[in-house]
């Protein structure tokens, strides 16, 4: 492999932006950074990179263009003026988005002549291009085959789809849990401080309710599959639905607003009404479908 087909373009210089440049760089590839406001890219030069003085000069640098900036409409209106400077070439967007954003950006590059993949980031900065992040990629199998080995530098690689909207799709899903746990583990400190009790001493029992409670995701998803939630309940929904007001009665009890958790007591409500007393909680993902019918 040449130098020339080594080549990476990285555009934002965020500190994600900043931790891809550096993981390519540490593989050995020749980089080539770019930011909307200059003055970042000091340490990544002082490592080997090149800072372009324009976008245009970023995206005719490499055949690979890796872009990481603040949001969707960011993109947009970096890449929209160098459209012509990207066709024939394969561009990666690595920018948080939603599944109809990455599909958009994939009819856009098709249409400017250029390969289009987009991906979604589990990990934070400091993990990037170390054994516990992964990257997730959709698009063309042939283009992430195309440009694996580069990618590898970041991260474990994942292909998920062709649709280019599935990469999005699993991060926000798998963003979705961590913000479910967070949320719940915020309302449990919020209780404990409350009664002036140490959430440091508190923390290491947190840990150990959560780590006991977890690893049934497998489970909970045949349940799904099959649409059978009352084979092999331990705790079903009217059992758990009967106590669920004591979470609000405590909280107010205690000053804390119970609003992080409020919202699953609603849904175990209209569980009931429907008839799934006899189900476990896992039901409720069929109230989450807004386009289901009743009839």
């Amino acid at each position: 492999m040449t130098e020339d087909e080594k080549a990476v373009t990285v555009l934002g210089l965020g500190a994600m932006g900043t931790a891809l440049a550096g993981a390519f760089l540490a593989a050995g590839r020749p980089t080539t950074v770019w930011n909307r406001t200059p003055g970042k890219a000091g340490a990544l030069v002082a490592g080997g990179a090149v800072e372009a003085a324009t976008i245009d000069e970023a995206a005719r640098a490499s055949r690979l263009v890796v872009v990481c900036l603040w949001d969707h409409r960011s993109v947009q209106q970096a890449l929209d003026p160098v459209a012509g400077a990207l066709a024939g070439r394969t561009v990666v967007n690595l920018t948080n988005g939603t599944p109809g954003q990455g599909r958009e950006l994939a009819g856009w590059a098709r249409r400017h002549g250029a390969a289009f993949l987009d991906g979604g980031i589990m990990a934070v900065p400091p993990m990037i291009g170390g054994p516990g992040a992964f990257v997730l990629y959709s698009g063309a199998q042939e283009v992430f085959d195309a440009h694996r080995d580069a990618l590898d530098a970041l991260g474990e690689t994942m292909w998920v789809g062709a649709d280019p909207g599935l990469a999005a799709l699993h991060d926000l899903a798998l963003l979705s849990a961590m913000y479910g746990v967070t949320m719940g583990e915020l309302h449990a400190f919020a209780m404990v401080r409350s009664a002036g009790l140490s959430t440091t001493a508190f923390a290491p029992l947190l840990r150990r309710w959560t780590d006991a409670m977890s690893g049934f995701q497998e489970r909970m998803a045949a349940q799904m599959e099959a649409r059978d939630y009352t084979t092999g309940v331990v705790s079903n929904l009217a059992m758990q639905a009967a106590a669920f007001h004591n979470f609000y009665d405590a909280a107010h009890e205690q000053g804390v607003s119970p609003e992080l958790i409020a919202p699953l007591y609603p849904l175990m409500q209209r569980r009931l009404v429907e008839g799934g007393g006899a189900e476990d909680l896992t039901g409720l993902v069929e109230l989450l479908n807004t386009r289901r019918t009743t009839a």
